[in-house]
């Protein structure tokens, strides 16, 4: 009886596997943004009152059902702002050097 041994040629973890396939795939812009609307949500616990979420060209666009939520967060734009980066910053699967979804430079509150 024969053995078979699977030779390992080019391995890598599977995290950047992953990372790979995304790149390869297309696929980072629509998950970067997707990643972008999950910070907000968790950062500014408005996500009851989130209403749509665009992004484009670093700027993240928020509307709001709530004139009361959208004036408490209004102030608190800078440290959002911050925030998100920073979740963003520690997630795996944001890719930093996606020409279309990066960093988000600016909040607009609607």
């Amino acid at each position: 009886m024969e053995s078979y041994r699977i030779k390992r040629k080019n391995a890598l973890p599977l995290s950047s596997a992953l990372k790979e396939f995304l790149r390869e795939s297309h696929l980072t812009t629509g998950l970067n943004t997707r990643l972008i609307f999950k910070a907000w949500d968790d950062v500014s616990g408005a996500a009851p009152y989130t209403l749509k979420r665009f992004f484009r060209n670093g700027k993240l666009y928020i509307t709001l059902n709530s004139s009361v939520v959208l004036s408490q967060l209004a102030s608190r734009k800078e440290f959002l702002k911050e925030m998100i980066n920073d979740r963003l910053s520690r997630d795996e699967l944001f890719e930093q050097d996606d020409i279309n979804v990066t960093w988000v430079e600016e909040i607009v509150l609607k």
